[in-house]
């Protein structure tokens, strides 16, 4: 087992606790302020970044006065990645300095943890640390990619049974689009609901709606959201608050209205003429993946290969507010939409109180 551990990723919260939850295993029993040793590593410039560079490599190479094993820990640092403070001459010299240290070998009492943010792959510093310690990478799911809220699902579920907590109907739906992928908000917001629950044990969606605020994200779904339930003044109310708040309206166009016609129109194709069941998730991936491949050819793919029937779902139990018709005729207000918003210098704020009230009548 190496002394060198590494905990690093996008995602700050997990990386966070599992560093926490690492460290204090690592650490000796007993021990005291002397045998562990933390640095924080959350440095403003290159000349901060040295001096803690500086610190570990002095706490490495200094034993317990009393014996017996030590643990440091270079906690949240933020100058191994690739940006300006890490590439600064300063930097550099204070991560090569504390390379040749590891290279020269630790006591062999001596565990050494480091938890970050990113690594620069291409640095001398992070192929020592691939090779030689024991690293470990907790990234935030990439809401640019399909499939994104079912790995969330997936975590927030396993969360929530910790706590014994059990999501209700589309409670769980609704909390993944209105919390997002953070790890540390989804933790915050999930702590708030189970005060908030107190002897109850299961999420509703009314609980997640009063508790869980409205993210940038949440905001995005939220217009969706609306337009799915055809409440078109609370789809404009949304859309002029996002525009007071300097938000674009082709962003919007594009990261909410488009996506949610687009999803409801192929979830109402996908089941033209068949018996899609929509109460059940797996069961509704299911009879997706179970179409002719030219069926579903069309509909959205995951990367890794399927069906991505996650916003396909979710559109599903509104299609009837709107029928293949109507949902045809949306495609086309959007598309024209876009083009206005791109060609045109009519009102921003016009163009899309018009596509939502077409889409709503």
């Amino acid at each position: 087992m190496s002394q060198i551990h590494v905990i690093t990723g996008s995602d700050e919260g997990t990386v966070a606790e599992e560093a926490l939850k690492l460290f204090e295993k690592i650490k000796p029993e007993g021990g005291d302020d002397f045998s562990n040793e933390i640095i924080n590593g959350t440095i403003a410039n290159a000349d901060e970044a040295h001096s803690a560079c500086s610190q570990v490599i002095q706490s490495l190479q200094t034993v317990p006065f009393f014996g017996g094993g030590k643990a440091v820990w270079l906690k949240n640092a933020n100058f191994l990645g690739s940006d300006r403070t890490s590439e600064a001459e300063a930097t550099k010299k204070g991560v090569e300095a504390l390379l040749e240290c590891l290279q020269a070998g630790l006591s062999e009492d001596i565990q050494f943890l480091i938890s970050c943010s990113a690594l620069d792959k291409r640095r001398a510093f992070y192929k020592y640390l691939n090779k030689e310690a024991q690293l470990q990478s907790y990234d935030k799911p990439d809401v640019s990619r399909d499939g994104w809220q079912e790995e969330v699902a997936r975590m927030v579920r396993g969360k929530a049974r910790d706590l014994g907590l059990t999501f209700q109907g589309e409670a769980l739906e609704i909390f993944v689009m209105l919390a997002g992928e953070d790890t540390r908000q989804i933790n915050s917001e999930l702590e708030k609901i189970d005060l908030y629950l107190g002897d109850r044990r299961e999420v509703e969606e009314a609980d997640v709606r009063t508790m869980v605020p409205l993210s940038r994200a949440g905001v995005v779904f939220e217009i969706g959201n609306a337009l799915q339930t055809k409440n078109g003044a609370r789809a404009i109310e949304l859309v002029d608050q996002q525009l007071a708040r300097k938000e674009t309206a082709i962003g919007m166009l594009r990261a909410s209205i488009i996506p949610t016609v687009r999803n409801l129109f192929m979830a109402a194709a996908a089941s033209e003429g068949k018996n899609i069941p929509t109460g059940n998730y797996r069961q509704y991936a299911a009879a997706l993946d179970a179409l002719p491949a030219n069926e579903r050819a069309w509909l959205p793919q995951k990367k890794a290969g399927g069906v991505n029937a996650y916003p396909l779902f979710l559109a599903s139990k509104s299609v009837r507010n709107f029928g293949l018709k109507k949902l045809r005729q949306a495609m086309e207000a959007s598309l024209e939409a876009d083009r206005t918003l791109v060609t045109s210098g009519l009102d921003q704020r016009v163009v899309l109180h018009r596509l939502i009230a077409n889409i709503c009548s």
